[in-house]
């Protein structure tokens, strides 16, 4: 056990002052002053609601967009679709045969609740530093521009990690370039997407119906945490994600426990039993076919084998002993597909406890998609499990005949957000990335051959034709998603160099 501490203790000091190289690397004197400056504007664009089911927010940040890439002599669009518009930026030089790179950035965010918020606001910025008694304390924002930064300052609010924080970091490295007169050796047309957090539903459409304007040789996407070491790295491919909605039928109204707990079909008890069938006591799926056409080469295994992934620390992160076996490494358990059970609900609990039977048991699942799937074929194999185990099937809520006839009733409903992606490490794109950031950190990046997020690239990649790579800048324990969500000031700069480093880059 003292061994396994001194492990986990050294492990850690290991990952610190890796981490803490990079970022050091990444703030040269310049940066910092650039990122000083920068702040109130961070701060600015953060104020701003962005939860995409609201579209008057989503207006507020698509103009604040417009007039911020405006003023930088950015060409500014918009692509309209049935909602929220896409907004293109574009800046072209006078050559010719200059390539075209295509940028990715995501402006809407997560929900808020603010009551799990340590701060009264969630959009409005607040700056902290680590308390003494652990946790994280707010200090005076003027700090970041009154006195030398603290790297491990941290900015609390939504969108600081994923993704606005990018946003700023891409616009402070393009005033760097105006103040010192320099110019991309390419064109750029920056793309954002306004409606990622609710899965990007018009994005296929839109990229089908303006195909001529989004047209690049290769795409780009600020976006998501570095590897957990904290080293700069470059990710190849992402998951793609299918969502599934299950909802088994009990009693048609609730019942009371008492009169009918023997005699009433416990639905929360047959959905835990149904979700069961699906999985094994180590996390394999056990529905036939779920991982056919996957197959990893030595040469793949090598590669994912020189990620340096620290297991036990990712496991005393996550407070887990273990982790399930559907692989032997964590990045080989990356490349198949996961079935995930996001959500459980049936009755009530806690202060709203009921003595009764449950109408109903619903559970929502995703589906993690890897480049070998067709996210139709895996979403079959489910229904067709659901089915084999007794199930009558349908995609409603049952009539009362159905409800007769049939003792077991599941209403199943899947769509598909977007599918996965993969590039090719020795890509054009993958050999300038790679060029850009040895030269602006003197070390090789971390490159990972597929992330375990889902973003909306796969109809970029498909439609025009390109490949694609993510440059993720934020630490990795930023909560994105969750409350008290944060960048760390020293990613932050660090991520403005990152970028600088990748547009000064001569492709």
């Amino acid at each position: 056990m003292r061994c396994f501490k001194q492990y986990l203790v050294l492990s850690f000091l290991v990952l610190f002052v890796s981490s803490l190289g990079f970022s050091q690397k990444g703030n040269d004197p310049i940066f910092l002053k650039y990122a000083k400056a920068s702040f109130p504007q961070l701060k600015d664009l953060l104020s701003i609601p962005n939860d995409a089911h609201f579209p008057e927010e989503i207006e507020k940040n698509v103009k604040w967009c417009e007039q911020n890439f405006g003023q930088r002599g950015f060409q500014l669009t918009r692509l309209e679709t049935p909602e929220a518009p896409l907004l293109l930026a574009e800046k072209s030089i006078k050559n010719p045969n200059a390539k075209t790179v295509l940028i990715y950035l995501q402006v809407d965010g997560q929900p808020v609740d603010p009551n799990h918020w340590f701060q009264d606001n969630p959009y409005e910025a607040v700056l902290k530093e680590q308390a003494k008694e652990g946790g994280w304390e707010i200090i005076d924002w003027s700090n970041l521009t009154e006195k030398p930064l603290d790297l491990d300052w941290r900015i609390f609010a939504r969108s600081t990690a994923d993704s606005k924080g990018a946003v700023n970091m891409f616009l402070t490295a393009i005033d760097m370039m105006l103040d010192q007169k320099l110019s991309t050796n390419f064109n750029m047309k920056v793309i954002m997407d306004f409606e990622e957090e609710i899965g990007s539903p018009n994005l296929p459409q839109a990229v089908t119906k303006y195909k001529k304007e989004l047209a690049a040789d290769m795409l780009i996407i600020f976006d998501g945490p570095l590897h957990i070491s904290g080293d700069p790295s470059l990710t190849f491919g992402a998951r793609g994600i299918s969502e599934i909605t299950l909802k088994v039928f009990g009693p048609i109204f609730p019942q009371h426990s008492g009169h009918y707990g023997n005699w009433a079909p416990n639905p929360a008890v047959r959905l835990s039993r149904l979700i069961a069938s699906m999985k094994d006591d180590d996390g394999r799926v056990t529905i036939p076919g779920f991982y056919d056409g996957i197959t990893l080469s030595d040469e793949v295994k090598a590669v994912l084998k020189s990620v340096p992934d620290d297991e036990r620390y990712i496991n005393n992160k996550l407070g887990v002993a273990e982790a399930q076996k559907v692989a032997p490494t964590y990045q080989e358990s990356l490349q198949y597909p996961s079935l995930n059970v996001r959500g459980l609900s049936s009755g009530w609990v806690g202060e709203e406890t009921r003595t009764i039977v449950p109408a109903t048991a619903t559970a929502e699942i995703d589906i993690r998609l890897v480049l070998e799937n067709d996210p139709d074929r895996l979403i079959n194999l489910v229904k067709n499990h659901i089915a084999l185990e007794g199930y009558y099937v349908i995609d409603r809520k049952p009539t009362s005949r159905e409800r007769a006839t049939h003792s077991h009733i599941c209403q199943f409903n899947a769509s598909t957000s977007y599918l996965a992606f993969r590039t090719d490490f020795d890509s054009e794109v993958g050999i300038w990335l790679d060029k850009a950031l040895v030269k602006a950190f003197g070390k090789t990046p971390v490159k990972q051959r597929t992330s375990g997020g889902s973003i909306p690239i796969s109809p970029f990649v498909n439609e025009l034709g390109i490949p694609a790579v993510t440059v993720p800048t934020v630490q990795r324990d930023n909560n994105q998603h969750s409350p008290n969500e944060n960048i760390r000031v020293g990613n932050y700069v660090s991520g403005i160099k990152t970028i600088y480093s990748i547009l000064t880059e001569e492709l």
